[in-house]
């Protein structure tokens, strides 16, 4: 496992090593061991999920409030899609920052997306299955969301032929400068 420090401290772009020859492929999507000696951090996983989505949905920007804050460590298993992390953290030097990475089948790349930071993807393939473990559990009451379009972080979505598509709940995301941190 190969980890790559990313520009928002503590956040790391995972390239695991993948064995493969004409049957197929294989690899360790995860390895606790590994995973602490190639990012330095010591967390325990307590819930995995698993999300399906089409060419141009877009989920996000998600978070927890503490105590409930989750780190998320995602990956793509089918498909392909654009992954964001926002660093949501009150002093942090690159408080309103992102960063993007691209996840798909085919590169197995993965990305640590700490607690105290917002997350969000857009599907670029026809369809994407989008897996992650997280460190804490899900928590209607400590959720929030942030628009995946405020113009103060300026992500630079990838186009998409299709119209961007929300829930409700993404729909109704707040501005950062008015988000609950």
């Amino acid at each position: 496992m190969h980890a790559i420090p990313q520009s928002i401290p503590d956040v790391f772009l995972i390239e695991p090593k993948v064995f493969g020859d004409s049957r197929g492929f294989f690899y360790e999507s995860y390895n606790q061991q590994a995973f602490q000696e190639a990012t330095g951090v010591r967390c325990d996983f307590v819930q995995d999920n698993h999300s399906r989505s089409s060419r141009g949905v877009l989920r996000g920007l998600h978070y927890q409030l503490p105590p409930k804050a989750q780190g998320k460590l995602v990956r793509v298993v089918r498909g392909a899609v654009f992954d964001v992390a926002v660093d949501i953290r009150k002093g942090s030097a690159t408080f309103g920052q992102w960063v993007g990475a691209l996840l798909t089948e085919e590169n197995h790349r993965q990305l640590w997306v700490p607690p105290g930071l917002a997350h969000g993807f857009l599907v670029l393939s026809e369809s994407a299955d989008f897996l992650y473990k997280t460190t804490d559990y899900y928590s209607p009451a400590h959720e929030r969301c942030i628009r995946w379009d405020d113009p103060q972080l300026a992500i630079a979505w990838p186009a998409v032929e299709s119209p961007i598509q929300l829930s409700a709940k993404d729909q109704a995301g707040r501005l950062l400068a008015e988000a609950d941190l």
